[in-house]
C-alpha cells in the first residue's frame, strides 16, 4: 500500500502538469486568429512563421504564462495562511489581504494617478500595511490562528467600504477601468507588465520551498515549535510576509482574483489523498484552475472576454456550497 501511494504521487504531478499545459495550448489556439493545437504545439518548438510568432510569442503567451503562475502564487499564498491558522479558511481572500493589496492599488489608481510602477507598489504596499494591521490586532501574547481570521474579516470589510468610496468619488473613467481591474482580469497582459511580478513571484516560491519544513512544524502547534527550539513568531511572520508579497504580486497586475488561494490547498490535499502540507501540489492546482477560468472567461461569450475573476467566483462558490452540503450530510 506504500509503495502504491510512492508510485500515485509523481503520477499525480505528472497529470497536473500535463493538464496545465493542455489548457494552456487550448488557450492560446482562440482568438481572432485561430490555430490548431497542433500548430500551436509547432510554433512552440520553433516551427512557426512570421504571424504566427508574433501572436503566440506577443500577444497571447505573456497572459497564457501570467495565468500559469499567477495561479501558482495565489495557491501557494493560501496554503501558507491556512497551514499558519490550521483552518480551511485561512485564506487571504477571507484574512482581507487580497482586499489589502487592492486598496493600495485604488489608492495609486485614483489619487497618484495610476501608472504601472504607482499600482504595483500601490498593492505592494496596501498589502503589508493590511498585513502589519491584522497581525498587530491579532496579538495577544501570540496569533492564535482564529483569531487572526476574525481580526482578518473585520478589517477586509472595512477596506471593501472604502474601496466603494473610492471608486464612487473617482472620475468616471478612472472608476470604470477600478471596477473593471478590481473584478480580477488577464485581459491586455504584456511582456513588460508581467515579468516583474513574475519574478518576485517566482523568488517567494523558491523561499518558500526552502522553509517548508518549518511551515510543516507549525502545523503541530506553537508549544511543540518552541520545546524544538524554533523561533515561532518570527517564523510565522517572515512566511505571512512572503505569502502576502505573492498577493500583492498578483494583484499589481491581474487585481484581486478571488477563491483560487482558498480552494486550490484543499483540493491539491484531496487530489494526493493526503492531509500533509504539499506546495508542489497546491501550486499544480491553483495554475490549472486559474489557466481553466481564464479559457472559460475569454471563450464562454467570445468576442467579449469576461474578467477572470468572474469565472473563479463562481467556481468558488460551487466549491463553497459543495463543502457545505457534505459537512451538513456528516452530521
Amino acid at each position: 500500500m506504500n509503495l502504491r501511494k510512492a508510485l500515485a504521487a509523481p503520477s499525480t504531478l505528472v497529470i497536473l502538469l500535463l493538464l496545465c499545459l493542455g489548457v494552456t495550448v487550448l488557450a492560446i489556439s482562440g482568438g481572432e486568429y485561430q490555430m490548431s493545437p497542433w500548430q500551436v504545439v509547432r510554433v512552440l518548438f520553433g516551427g512557426g512563421e512570421g504571424i504566427e510568432n508574433m501572436v503566440i510569442w506577443q500577444w497571447r503567451m505573456p497572459r497564457a504564462l501570467a495565468a500559469l503562475v499567477f495561479g501558482a502564487a495565489l495557491a501557494l499564498s493560501g496554503s501558507v495562511f491556512q497551514s499558519l491558522t490550521r483552518n480551511p479558511l485561512g485564506s487571504p481572500d477571507i484574512i482581507g489581504f487580497s482586499t489589502g493589496a487592492y486598496t493600495g492599488a485604488l489608492v495609486a489608481l485614483t489619487v497618484v494617478g495610476g501608472g504601472y510602477v504607482a499600482t504595483s507598489a500601490g498593492a505592494l504596499i496596501g498589502g503589508l500595511l493590511t498585513a502589519f494591521l491584522v497581525y498587530l490586532l491579532a496579538w495577544r501574547n501570540g496569533t492564535a490562528g482564529f483569531r487572526l481570521i476574525l481580526v482578518g474579516i473585520g478589517i477586509s470589510s472595512v477596506l471593501a467600504s472604502f474601496n466603494h468610496f473610492m471608486v464612487l468619488r473617482a472620475e468616471l473613467d478612472v472608476a470604470m477601468a477600478a471596477a473593471v481591474w478590481g473584478a480580477g482580469t488577464l485581459n491586455g497582459l504584456s511582456w513588460a507588465t508581467v515579468i516583474p511580478p513574475m519574478v518576485l513571484v517566482v523568488l517567494c516560491a523558491l523561499a518558500l520551498l526552502a522553509g517548508s519544513s518549518r511551515l510543516q512544524m507549525l502545523q503541530l502547534g506553537d508549544d511543540l515549535c518552541r520545546a524544538l527550539g524554533m523561533r515561532v513568531e518570527r517564523t510565522k511572520l517572515l512566511f505571512v510576509v512572503l505569502a502576502v508579497f505573492l498577493v500583492a504580486a498578483v494583484t499589481s497586475v491581474a487585481g484581486p482574483i478571488a477563491f483560487v488561494a482558498l480552494v486550490a490547498p484543499q483540493i491539491a490535499r484531496r487530489v494526493m489523498g493526503s492531509s500533509r502540507l504539499q506546495l508542489l501540489p497546491t501550486a499544480l492546482v491553483g495554475a490549472l484552475l486559474l489557466a481553466g477560468s481564464d479559457l472559460l472567461a475569454q471563450r464562454l461569450f467570445a468576442p467579449v472576454q469576461l474578467p477572470v475573476g468572474v469565472v473563479t467566483v463562481c467556481f468558488g462558490g460551487v466549491y463553497l456550497i459543495y463543502l457545505l452540503n457534505r459537512r451538513t450530510a456528516k452530521v
